[in-house]
């Protein structure tokens, strides 16, 4: 058992919309992430997701709604509800969701990260 430091482990990668992983709870993990611009619209059947912004500002966008979402604050995605995450300047969330979690859902595309990088 050792902290972490979200700090250090967000100076160690540059790469946008690729979750790492920084730890695990029972049968979930706890992922950092850097966000710009728009992901692609999405939903996971079997998972709710949980994002918690750290530092900037993210959109999230539903087809009936968007909700802003500022550092210290966080929403629950939850399983089946289509949506979208959108930051307009580099923004840090943290992610906790099961490990089955695939980051683009539904949708296979170039963003699509099948295996995550521990850091």
């Amino acid at each position: 058992m050792q902290a972490v430091n979200l700090q250090s482990k967000l100076a160690g990668f540059s790469e946008f919309w690729s979750p790492k992983i920084v730890g695990e709870v029972n049968d979930s993990y706890v992922k950092l992430v850097k966000f710009t611009g728009e992901f692609v619209w999405h939903h996971h059947e079997r998972e709710d997701e949980m994002f918690l912004v750290l530092q900037g500002q993210m959109r999230m966008r539903f087809r009936d709604r968007e909700v802003m979402v500022g550092p210290g604050e966080f929403i629950i995605v939850p399983r089946g509800v289509e949506h979208m995450p959108v930051a307009e300047t580099e923004t840090h969330v943290m992610l906790f969701e099961p490990k089955s979690t695939l980051n683009t859902g539904n949708v296979v595309n170039e963003r699509t990260v099948a295996n995550l990088e521990r850091l």
